[in-house]
């Protein structure tokens, strides 16, 4: 079967700990989407870490990861990271990596880095790892795909034609210096070496691999508000974070994925700029945010605070729909064991009236919060591993969101480890 891993909303969600949880009986885990400008989160029997490119299946034994043709690239951030686990005491993984998968160029991130320089007051909140100048390239048919990194000939051909372009930007636009067409080259070659080891024509494997009736796992990246065709446009990233996606990003048949399990925070974060109808501010962000967990409330890529607010039932419901959910994870309960009263995002008020659909981005940024607020359970319930132990007033909060989203809630996180979750 094929089981995708998504998340509900601003990203943030806690889908690296899920995504690892049920890696242990994966037999393929696949990040078909994104690149190194987000990460999960992990705290298993090894450490405690923050993945950005490697699938969550990393730290199991039995598991092939893939990087998907849908992903952003980086070759020597890759690298890094896949060397990082292994000074770490985990067994080298087993990783292979798309042939069609297209590769991260050096004057994306420069580009990325230049632009929000130009932009000031105007950015994006951009992470700067050079992901929308790569998917703009994509998608105007001059990126890189790994295969063309062994034929040289091909390659120098197409540096120079795409160079003629970016070196008018670099000039004209930036002030800067142009791209040295050898150094590129060079550098590429070193891409080349680093990377041969893992290249492999993954729809094969994978065709093969759903024929023998494999478990399979989606694993997305980000949530469904930062998706550019259904989020926050244009405060979201440059590639789709739908389920949907993941038959595209990955190479297999839509109808494969039978399964789609959305996660969603007890309470909402979110890292980067862009509309957030629930946020809070000053102290109730940051005593929030101070009981968010051993993962922390920062950004696990930028390391910058996470934006912070109640829970939001219309951003979550819409964003469980968008991705199609068959079942929700809800993570981070035992962060909110301090509080006696809490607040939940119910609807938005928008010119007198209430919204309790979410709504395109001009209208969401002139919303107000509509809140209910319940009672909290005002203890520590982490390490709690059956439902009906929870504290009743957690008990109604679960059940609360779970009528709220209209789908059911299958699991419940209430602790940073692996094994810290309450099954329903």
């Amino acid at each position: 079967m094929v089981r995708a891993i998504v998340g509900a909303n601003w990203g943030d969600e806690g889908k690296g700990k899920i995504t690892d949880m049920f890696a242990e009986k994966a037999d393929i885990v696949i990040r078909f989407q994104g690149g190194a400008n987000a990460g999960h989160t992990i705290i298993n029997d090894y450490g405690k870490f923050s993945l950005h490119l490697l699938p969550s299946g990393v730290f199991n034994d039995n598991t092939v990861n893939i990087i998907g043709n849908g992903v952003a690239l980086n070759i020597p951030a890759l690298i890094k990271e896949y060397n990082s686990v292994i000074e770490r005491g985990v067994p080298a993984p087993k990783l292979l990596v798309s042939e069609r998968a297209q590769i991260v160029m050096p004057y994306h991130v420069l580009f990325d880095q230049l632009e929000e320089k130009r932009l000031a007051k105007r950015s994006f909140g951009s992470t700067k790892s050079g992901i929308a100048p790569f998917y703009s390239d994509k998608y105007a048919k001059i990126g890189f795909e790994v295969c063309e990194l062994f034929d040289g000939e091909l390659l120098r051909a197409r540096l120079k034609t795409v160079l003629e372009q970016k070196n008018v930007l670099m000039r004209e636009l930036y002030g800067e210096q142009p791209i040295d067409e050898d150094e590129l080259f060079n550098t590429l070659m070193e891409y080349r070496d680093m990377i041969k080891p893992f290249v492999a024509n993954t729809h094969i494997y994978l065709r093969d691999a759903l024929k023998e009736g494999k478990n399979i796992l989606l694993e997305g990246q980000l949530g469904s508000l930062k998706d550019p065709d259904h989020g926050i446009y244009p405060m979201v990233t440059s590639s789709s974070t739908l389920a949907g996606y993941g038959a595209v990003g990955a190479g297999i048949p839509p109808y494969e994925i039978t399964s789609v399990v959305t996660v969603v925070k007890a309470y909402s974060s979110a890292v980067g700029a862009g509309a957030f109808v629930s946020e809070i501010f000053d102290e109730d962000a940051s005593l929030m945010r101070s009981h968010g967990g051993d993962a922390g409330e920062y950004g696990a890529t930028t390391g910058r605070p996470r934006r912070m607010g109640w829970f939001d039932c219309v951003a979550s419901r819409y964003g469980c729909e968008a991705q199609g959910a068959t079942e929700v994870v809800l993570t981070v309960l035992d962060a909110l064991g301090y509080l006696e009263k809490i607040p939940v995002c119910v609807g938005y008020e928008y010119n007198g009236e209430i919204l309790k659909d979410f709504p395109c981005t001009p209208i969401l940024e002139k919303c107000k919060p509509v809140l209910e607020v319940l009672d909290g359970w005002h203890c520590d319930i982490s390490g709690i591993t059956e439902f009906d132990k929870l504290p009743q007033k957690a008990q109604e909060y679960v059940k609360f969101i779970e009528k709220q989203l209209g789908v059911p809630i299958t699991m419940v996180s209430n602790g940073p480890n692996r094994r810290d979750i309450i099954y329903r």
